[in-house]
This record gives C-alpha cells, sequence and structure tokens, in this order.
C-alpha cells in the first residue's frame, strides 16, 4: 500500500504543471496553516477542513495545501496522524540560542537546552548569520540520532556591515559585494542607486538593509570605499572594519580632547599625594608612545622598601557623559595590528597629556606598597597622586641594567651601549636608578615564585615581530621572548591588579559584595584538557587533571618541557585552548590562570575602558561612597569583553596578513616545517623558522590516495599505508598566497 505522504507527493507533482499555468497564489499559506493547528491542538485536519476555515474553494487553491502539507509534514513541522490528517507537532522544540556559521555555508546552533551544538544546513539557516541570537526549533533527522536544527526566528542581527569586493555586472548599472569574511555566505546585492561611487574591483564596506523572503541575496548599499585590493592600508582598514572598529576618530572628538584643560593647577596638587620627589621611572616597549604606568622607589629607615605603582589618571580627563568617554567606551580597547596601533583615546589623551613622559609632571593614580625583603606586603595605600618621571628605559635597556649591573657598595654609573640605546648613543645611568632596578628585579622573581608556587600557568611564549620597511612591508621576521625586565614591570602590575581588587572585594577575610570590575578566569574545560591529553601522548608528554592543584603544576611542566622544541608552538596554542576566556565582570570567582582568588584590571586605562572604571569605582569608595547597583556595569563588563575578543581577532587577522605577504616573496624556497593540525581535507604546516601557517591540501599529495584518521590526528595513504601525523616534520614550497583571504597554499615536498 502506497502511504499517505507518497499520495500526497504524487498528487503535488500532478497538480504542479496546472498550478504553474493558472491561479493565484495563496498568500501566508504557511502561516493560515500553523495558525489553524494552534488553535486546535488536539485536533486533527484535512486539506478540504483546511481549505474551508480559510475560504479557499478552487482546484488551484486546494492543490497548494496539499503540496504545503505534505513539505511540512516532511520536515516534522506538523504530523500525519491519520490518513491525510494533520495535527501540530508537539513534539517539536523550540530554542533560543546564537548561530555559528562554518566556512562551507552551514551552521550549528549554539543553546543551552542542548548540551552539543545543534546541526543546521544552509537551506534552514532562515536567513540567520553568524553570532545572531535565532530561535529554532530541534528535531531528530529520519535516519540517526543525530540532532537537526531549523531557524524559524531572527530575534537579534549582530552584524549587518561588512567588507569585500564589488563586482558590477557588464552594464555596470548593479552588482554584488563578495564579503572577506568567510563565514558571511551570502554575496550583497548592490542596486545602482547604492553603489555610491564605487568602481568594479573596489574594497568597500557594504550595509544590508534588506533580505527579501524571496531572495537568496540580501540587498545593501556601499558606504565606505577603502580602495584596492591588495593596497596595504586598504587592507589593515578591511581589516579593522571587518570586526566592527574604527580606524580613525570623528572630528567631535577630536576637537573636544584639544580643548580639555591640560595644566596642573597648585589647586588639583593640594588634593593628591605629592611624589614627585620620590625617584620615578618607566619601562616599556622601544616603539611605545603612550606609557600607562611608572614606578617609584625608596628606601626606608626600617629596612624596607616603598614601591609605587603610578598608573595614568585617564579618569581625571574623561569624565561620564561627555563626548570623549562615550568614544572610549564604545572602542572600550586599543587595537595593536603589526604595523600599527589603533589607540582608544585620540592622540591628543594617550600619548599626550595622559602618558607618563619623563621630565613631565603627571597626574596619577597609584598603589604604594611598603614591602619588606621577603617581598611581603607590610603596609599599602591606595589613592590619586602627582608624579615626575625621572627616566624611560625600553626594555632592551632595563635588561642590560639587570644583565651588566650588581648591588655593591657604592653602586658604580653605567653606561649605556648605543646599539642599545633608545637616543642611539650612550649615556650614563645613575645609581639610584640601577639600585631601583635591580632591588625591584629581586623583589619580582621572589613574587613570580611565590605566584607559580600557588598554581600560576606560565605561558612565556615566544611572539614572532617582523621586521618592516618604509612602506610597511615585511623584509624580515624575528622572536620576541619576554626576559627579566618584562616579568619585572609584569609581576608589579599583576600586584597592583591583585591587591586593588582584594582591597574593594575583602574585608577580615571576608567577601564584602562590593560592586567592583573584576577580571576572571574559569577553569580549563575537563573535555579539552582529555583531547590535549591524548595529542600530547604521542610526543611522550602527560599531563596530571586528578586535582586542581595537580593540572596546574602538570600543565607547567608541560609548558616547560616543550620549550625550545619544534612542537613547542603547537602544544602551547592546544593548551592555551583548553583554557576559558578571560572576561570582565562584576561577579567574581577568581583568576584560574594567574591562582588569585581576587583580580582586577587597573593598570592599564589608556589602552583600556575596565581599568577607566576600577579607577572611578575604587575614588568612589575612597570617598566613602555606598556600593552601586551592580547591572549597570555588569552591561558594560560584557560590551568591554566582547571589544576586548574582536580586537583580539583583528589583531591575529593582521598577523595572518602580513605572514602571507612576506611568503609571497619566498615561493621558490623550500622550508621545515611541523604538522600543528590535520583535517578530512588537508593538513596545516607551520614552518619552523618562522612560524607561518599554511595549508597542503590533500588532493595536492600525488604518492597516494589519503584519507583522514581521525583517531591516529593522521592522514593515511591507501595504498603505501604512509601515515602523514599531527608532529611530523615535513619540508613545503610556497604554492599559493591569497592576501585578500589571508591564506597560505603549501605544497608537501615527499621523500
Amino acid at each position: 500500500m502506497v502511504s499517505s505522504n507518497k499520495k500526497l507527493r504524487q498528487m503535488t507533482r500532478k497538480k504542479k504543471k496546472i498550478f504553474k499555468k493558472k491561479g493565484n497564489i495563496v498568500k501566508d499559506l504557511t502561516r493560515n496553516i500553523f495558525k489553524i493547528l494552534k488553535e486546535n491542538p488536539d485536533t486533527s485536519f484535512n486539506y478540504k477542513q483546511i481549505a474551508a476555515k480559510i475560504k479557499i474553494s478552487d482546484t488551484d487553491g486546494k492543490s497548494q495545501i496539499i503540496k504545503k502539507l505534505a513539505e511540512l509534514a516532511i520536515s516534522k513541522q506538523i504530523k500525519e496522524v491519520g490518513r491525510g490528517k494533520f495535527q501540530l507537532n508537539t513534539d517539536r522544540k523550540y530554542s533560543l540560542g546564537t548561530l555559528d556559521i562554518t566556512s562551507n555555508g552551514n551552521g550549528y546552533f549554539i543553546t543551552e537546552d542542548y548540551e552539543e551544538d545543534v546541526f543546521i544546513p544552509n537551506i534552514n539557516l532562515g536567513k540567520g548569520l553568524h553570532q545572531d541570537t535565532v530561535k529554532a526549533y530541534v528535531y531528530k533527522k529520519r535516519s540517526g540520532k543525530k540532532l537537526e536544527g531549523e531557524v524559524v526566528e531572527i530575534i537579534k542581527r549582530v552584524n549587518t556591515e561588512f567588507v569585500g569586493v564589488l563586482h558590477k555586472n557588464k552594464n555596470k548599472n548593479y552588482g554584488f559585494v563578495i564579503p572577506d569574511n568567510h563565514k558571511m555566505y551570502a554575496d550583497i546585492f548592490i542596486s545602482e542607486n547604492k553603489i555610491n561611487g564605487a568602481e568594479d574591483g573596489d574594497k568597500v564596506q557594504a550595509t544590508i538593509s534588506d533580505w527579501p523572503k524571496d531572495s537568496k541575496n540580501p540587498f545593501g548599499k556601499i558606504t565606505k570605499i577603502l580602495g584596492k585590493p591588495g593596497d596595504h592600508n586598504t587592507e589593515m582598514h578591511s581589516i579593522l572594519l571587518e570586526y566592527n572598529l574604527p580606524f580613525e576618530f570623528e572630528k567631535e572628538v577630536e576637537k573636544a580632547a584639544e580643548n580639555l584643560p591640560l595644566e596642573i593647577t597648585k589647586e588639583e596638587i593640594s588634593k593628591r599625594r605629592d611624589m614627585r620627589k620620590d625617584l620615578t621611572f618607566t619601562i616599556d616597549p622601544k616603539d611605545a608612545k603612550d606609557f600607562d604606568d611608572a614606578l617609584s622607589f625608596k628606601n626606608l629607615e626600617n629596612g624596607n622598601y616603598e614601591i609605587g605603582i603610578h598608573i595614568a589618571d585617564v579618569s581625571h580627563y574623561l569624565q561620564p557623559k561627555t563626548i570623549l568617554d562615550e568614544e572610549a567606551y564604545k572602542r572600550a580597547t586599543s587595537v595593536y595590528l603589526v604595523d600599527r596601533v589603533v589607540p582608544m583615546l585620540p592622540e591628543m589623551l594617550s600619548n599626550g597629556v595622559c602618558s607618563l613622559r619623563p621630565n613631565e609632571e603627571k597626574l596619577t593614580f597609584s598603589a604604594v606598597f611598603e614591602v619588606n625583603k621577603k617581598a611581603e606586603i607590610i603596609n599599602e595605600w591606595y589613592g590619586r597622586t602627582v608624579t615626575f618621571s625621572d627616566q624611560r628605559f625600553a626594555y632592551e635597556e632595563a635588561q642590560s641594567v639587570i644583565e651588566n649591573c650588581k648591588l655593591s657598595d657604592p653602586i658604580q654609573t653605567y653606561t649605556m651601549p648605543s646599539d642599545i640605546s633608545i637616543i642611539d648613543k650612550e649615556y650614563e645611568v645613575i645609581p639610584e636608578i640601577i639600585e631601583a632596578t635591580l632591588k625591584l628585579d629581586e623583589l619580582a622573581k621572589i613574587l613570580r615564585k611565590r605566584r607559580m608556587k600557588e598554581g600560576a600557568i606560565s605561558f612565556d611564549r615566544v611572539e614572532v615581530k617582523f621586521n618592516l620597511d618604509e612602506e610597511a612591508n615585511p623584509v624580515g621576521v624575528f622572536f620576541k621572548q619576554s626576559k627579566d625586565a618584562n616579568k619585572l614591570i609584569e609581576e608589579f602590575m599583576l600586584l597592583a591588579n591583585r591587591k586593588v581588587a582584594e582591597f574593594i572585594g575583602l574585608s577580615k577575610r571576608k567577601a564584602t559584595n562590593k560592586t567592583f570590575i573584576y577580571r576572571i578566569h574559569d577553569e580549563p574545560d575537563v573535555e579539552k584538557l582529555a583531547s590535549l591529553q591524548n595529542i600530547i601522548r604521542k610526543f611522550g608528554y602527560k599531563i596530571n587533571t586528578e586535582t586542581k592543584e595537580t593540572t596546574s603544576d602538570s600543565l607547567n611542566q608541560l609548558l616547560s618541557d616543550v620549550q625550545g622544541k619544534a612542537e613547542s608552538n603547537m602544544i602551547e596554542t592546544l593548551t592555551i585552548r583548553t583554557m576559558s576566556k578571560a572576561v570582565y565582570t562584576t561577579q567574581n570567582i577568581g583568576h584560574y590562570g594567574l591562582a588569585f582568588d581576587y583580580y582586577s584590571h587597573f593598570t592599564s586605562p589608556i589602552r583600556r575602558y575596565p581599568d577607566v572604571m576600577t579607577h572611578r569605582l575604587l575614588q568612589h569608595y575612597l570617598d566613602g561612597g555606598d556600593t552601586p547597583k551592580s547591572n549597570f556595569y555588569e552591561e558594560k563588563c560584557k560590551h568591554s569583553s566582547n571589544r576586548e575578543e574582536l580586537a583580539s581577532k583583528a589583531e591575529r587577522a593582521s598577523i595572518k596578513y602580513m605572514q602571507v605577504k612576506y611568503m609571497q616573496d619566498h615561493k621558490d624556497e623550500e622550508f621545515e616545517g611541523v604538522i600543528t593540525g590535520v583535517t578530512e581535507w588537508g593538513i596545516y604546516v607551520e614552518i619552523k623558522s618562522n612560524k607561518c601557517e599554511g595549508m597542503v591540501r590533500i588532493r595536492d599529495i600525488k604518492s597516494d590516495y589519503y584519507i583522514f584518521d581521525e583517531k591516529q590526528y593522521a592522514i593515511v595513504g591507501q595504498s603505501t599505508k604512509h601515515l602523514y601525523q599531527l608532529g611530523d616534520d615535513v619540508k613545503v614550497k610556497v604554492k599559493h598566497t591569497d592576501l585578500e583571504r589571508k591564506h597560505l597554499d603549501f605544497t608537501l615536498i615527499e621523500k
């Protein structure tokens, strides 16, 4: 016997020609069917009854109802409870969540209602885009146990602006913007009157204005012409705009910065602790222009040390509800691309009035500690200060002092070598600065050792940096590693951030529940740790995840063991991925990676908005204020965390772009590499000498037919049984470079 569904499909096919030839299409048919079934959830209806309810009597209209009922039953949106009788599918479950779109145009629905992400094929995305909040229903596939979903409503559209290349039609009267973002699966249609002067092949920013129900492409308009693809500035601006990050300030914002009163008045100084006579200096990167922090050092008569951690008092100049504050909050962070910094604050503030430049009086917010020789805190003080920086060090200069000077009696003047000097010539470093640097280094090492003992995770990763010519083209690669001078600054900034958080969050060892801005970091994901364990086992490493303490100890041991090994970058990256993301919140849970129960961000208000909020709240409590409602600040925390993530993605994209650009000039060279990833479509290889990563596609390996073996993290030759496995050493050549998509293709040099 032929099933009812089959009969319905047959009837649909028979009526199809007639349907095309005559009659009007019944409007809102799906909506009307659902309305009838929802109003009568316990009643079943055949097509005749539904036709009667929506007052359709002609043959064409009834044929449309039959067809629609068949479609809805097949997709399990309704169910057939008797022959030709239909009812609302009460098994259908609706959930709210977000979309994660893959590069092939399909997606995953992420919701708290299901442990695993739910696959959504492209046809069921319902015009939902990456990171959109949507309503979807989830169902089991007809074959198998896997869940699938269908988007039924877009609750919140996250992004409507996309960067891409305009391709006009032959007559030049309309075009399509092909988005750079590989997670944007639809090209944007641009009508003639919305092109706004853009030429064929231009890199542009387009805004989606409409997405008609019957169109596979959204409609939009061009809002910015960025330039030609491949041009350096064009590509950098494209990266910023792709992540909704501005690359310039509006004139009104710049003007507001210029109109700020810059003079430090006697009245303002009288309100602050005057620390201008205390020995004070900064240690920063050689090319730094904004100096957030400075250290002061003083020997006390009791044998202890007074150490001041002085931070630019941005909150003095950045008053709430001003255009400057609104712009800083909107940006939330400075963005550090390979060749430029996009600041959170206008240059007038970031590099000028707020920056703790040498030989200038500055308004600061300080944490001042009395510390003994064991680096124990004896006394602490927090408040607004005025300071004077006596010396500016680059990290290399401070490192030279640490390596070449000793604490002696008396301490000798040190001549800074010209090849290290930031002024490109020799100069004398006075004994007081030398003593302060060496003592601070000594104390920092004690603090670090204690922090590691308490369970902190040490990520001393090697950073890849590019030597750029005057036109920002990469002409070389070098590796930057954290040394004692870097760690000196790191430890005292960590100390200030931790103690400020404890000062507000703790009272007599009990939580105060005062609203504050915390930087939190949850424990590693158990499943991700198990996955890491499986991978590192191949290299002869292991981790112990029985307790929190054994986990942190063995992770530190792992990171120490891989130092200098070919697989180090890969394993460090995989280890980082096991970690939760650090975020801002008013709800404190501590910071796992640093092993701190209380932690905030206090030390970089020039480049981070949460630090500005920390300063404001700290001063509010110092003035005796009551705790404000947390909701106001929690919203700002979420915004800041989101902006930080976007900035991080943009920074990685700029590095990837520069890697591809660098490798364009090395196409004829052979490189030694290590396999850092294995997929069903190819292997990822990282070049050992420059850390550039690219892909060898399976179809390009000619010696055998290779298939992906998930269990072995390998691809396996079907004839030879030869494996290319995660961590294997290989040799590659550059096959193809794609600057627009920031992608490298390698050719595998087979043995």
